[in-house]
């Protein structure tokens, strides 16, 4: 055998004995690396939904810590007890928990909780706090 016969020997023995460069060995190839294209893609769109969701509750959470401290500061005038019960019925109606409720001299703070159902890894709390008071002169 001559050089090229022998490589085209070496070729049609590894075809017949390993399937290399067969059309037929490769079949399902694309299904398989299609399903992982997909499951990648999955993951990604799964990561995105919680970080999407757990930007909304931080969203939420200083909508409605604002909105307590507003209302609080508006109800001071009562006391400083009707100034965190103001708070806590606005925080309660924008789906949020009161953890603190503070007044210093004319201005209230308020720190909010906002539940975060992440699914698999349980449930967090999305935080914020805001101030309210008399604008300074």
């Amino acid at each position: 055998m001559t050089g090229r016969g022998c490589g085209a020997a070496v070729h049609r023995f590894l075809v017949a004995h390993l399937g290399r460069g067969s059309p037929d060995a490769e079949r399902g190839a694309a299904t398989v690396f299609g399903s992982f294209a997909i499951l990648g893609l999955l993951a990604v769109v799964l990561l995105l939904v919680h970080v999407g969701s757990v930007v909304a509750a931080r969203h939420a959470a200083q909508s409605a810590a604002d909105l307590a401290a507003l209302a609080a500061a508006g109800a001071l005038e009562r006391g400083n007890g009707s100034a965190c019960a103001a708070a806590q019925r606005i925080a309660a109606a924008q789906r949020a928990r009161v953890s603190d409720c503070s007044v210093e001299q004319w201005d209230v703070v308020v720190a909010v909780v906002v539940p975060v159902a992440l699914g698999s890894f349980g449930r967090r709390d999305a935080r914020a706090v805001a101030r309210a008071g008399p604008a300074a002169d």
